[in-house]
């Protein structure tokens, strides 16, 4: 199975103004050193660009039942709509039914800009029904961008035909490049039609990866390369591979957690695998931004999700559904044709606008003093376009970002169980809200639109500080003005910095 996440940046080593273009924390930042056709392609790809993903939908159709490797974090589950997560769908569909569900989800979803194959199994172990999609697509919905994420195995022989139909968006799970690391994560491969175990299975898997990669740079493709991180099996391993794949010419890379509940049934959450922690994870993502791009707003979404990243409207478009709809599809074109428009004018008054702010930072504000002020992490409600719009009690996730003296950046995002789902018992609140709060460990403070008071209180006996008097501002001048109020209340004072000025 191939994860179904097709995947931008956001991240990397921040100092003031001292950050490469490769690698630093603003979206903005990264995406303005690169040449105008590039950015064409990313600034409207919601997995490319962490902005962009505020704005616009993706889908995921799953016509790719088969796979061609077997991983130790994988298990397909088909018909399934209780589990959120790569792998797993609810129907497996036809290349004609697929390409009549997306007509009807970007005729009822205008923001909708981009459409995946990624599963369930590896969409290029599927070459017929994977391209037969992409060939009926490139002709019935043209202004749809085309992506394609695989494990790489069969990547190579498959490259011409996948620009030919003009995909400019591959993603490639990458978990190592040494074959004795590999044989801890993937049992078996199936190699010209003959099944092969341990180390030698692993040594060419990643060499038809690299080779993939290689051939996709070389014909202007953008690669995005996932990877995902086992503790204790890949995690140190993870910083050579994010230096091999730079090399090479990829374009971002996805550093995940890995998923490992019991419940799930694959080997590593039967065996007792753990998943990192939030801290692990960010360490990790920061250490690899030296190298490359981040992307750090990845959902992990399912092999059949429909909407905006961290959101999945998949049963509101379920076959039965769709075939009652009434689809005028080239109305529909000029509709979200439009609502792009607009959105891409948002996006650039924003992008004009943090490069005019990009010298007005906490450290001119404080008069050179910057140097004593520590970085705050703050975790946010929002339910879309970029704004603290969210109850507390409603959000089903919250995004972190970092504040410092250098400005925000995004860090990644935290699952919860919903708070309040509106009724008296409000799903077992106790254990949602105690939830909620260990997921936020390491933040100090949560902006949302309203809280209530059991939270409110909770929140401020965990140490974290929770915030009502930002609802509907944008997420990281929200984030900042609230960093300003941490400077003039005294409390982010970095007493090393302090002592190490007056020595």
């Amino acid at each position: 199975m191939e994860l179904s996440v097709l995947g931008q940046n956001n991240g990397g080593q921040h100092s003031a103004g001292g950050c490469s273009s490769s690698s630093c924390g603003s979206t903005h930042d990264q995406l303005s050193h690169l040449p105008e056709n590039i950015r064409a392609k990313v600034q409207n790809h919601p997995c490319y660009s962490e902005e962009a993903h505020h704005y616009f939908a993706r889908m995921h159709v799953a016509v790719a039942p088969a796979c061609n490797i077997q991983c130790h974090y994988c298990n397909r589950k088909y018909d399934c709509a209780n589990e959120s997560r790569p792998g797993v769908v609810s129907e497996v569909l036809t290349p004609e039914q697929a390409v009549k569900k997306v007509k009807a989800v970007a005729a009822a979803i205008p923001q909708m800009s981009v459409l995946g194959i990624a599963g369930p199994g590896d969409p290029l172990a599927n070459p017929k029904r994977t391209f037969d999609t992409f060939r009926m697509l490139s002709e019935q919905a043209p202004d749809i961008k085309l992506c394609v994420s695989t494990n790489g195995l069969a990547l190579p022989e498959c490259v011409e035909e996948l620009a030919k139909h003009n995909i400019d968006h591959v993603t490639i799970t990458i978990n190592c490049v040494d074959p004795e690391i590999g044989a801890k994560i993937y049992p078996w491969i199936y190699w010209n039609n003959k099944r092969i175990r341990g180390v030698k299975a692993a040594k060419i898997l990643i060499e038809q990866q690299q080779k993939g990669l290689e051939m996709l740079v070389a014909r202007g493709i953008l690669v995005k390369v996932n990877s995902v991180m086992i503790p204790g099996v890949n995690d140190e391993h993870l910083k050579e591979v994010s230096k091999i794949v730079k090399a090479k010419g990829a374009f971002l890379h996805n550093v995940m957690p890995l998923i490992a509940e019991p419940e799930h049934g694959t080997f590593y959450g039967v065996m007792g695998q753990r998943s990192p922690e939030p801290e692990e994870l960010q360490d990790l993502q920061d250490a690899c931004a030296g190298d490359m791009n981040m992307m750090r707003h990845c959902r992990q979404c399912r092999a059949d999700a429909v909407g905006m990243l961290g959101e999945d409207r998949g049963d509101e478009f379920t076959l039965d559904k769709i075939e009652s709809m009434e689809i005028d599809y080239e109305a529909a074109m000029v509709k979200r044709a439009a609502i792009h428009a607009a959105i891409k004018e948002e996006l650039d008054e924003k992008a004009a606008k943090k490069e005019r702010l990009a010298g007005l930072s906490v450290a001119s504000v404080q008069n050179g003093t910057s140097g004593r002020h520590r970085p705050v992490l703050m975790a946010v409600a929002t339910s879309g376009g970029g704004l603290i719009n969210q109850h507390f009690g409603h959000a089903t996730e919250f995004l972190v970002y970092e504040a410092s003296p250098s400005g925000v950046r995004f860090i990644g995002h935290r699952r919860v169980d919903q708070y309040c789902v509106g009724n008296d018992t409000c799903g077992e609140k106790e254990s949602a809200l105690a939830g909620s709060i260990r997921a936020l460990k390491g933040c100090e403070a949560v902006l949302c639109s309203k809280i209530g008071f059991e939270p409110w209180s909770d929140l401020e006996t965990a140490g974290i500080q929770p915030n009502g008097e930002h609802a509907m501002e944008p997420i990281e001048e929200a984030v900042m003005a609230v960093y300003r109020e941490m400077i003039e209340s005294g409390r982010l004072e970095n007493d090393g910095a302090l002592l190490q000025a007056k020595a």
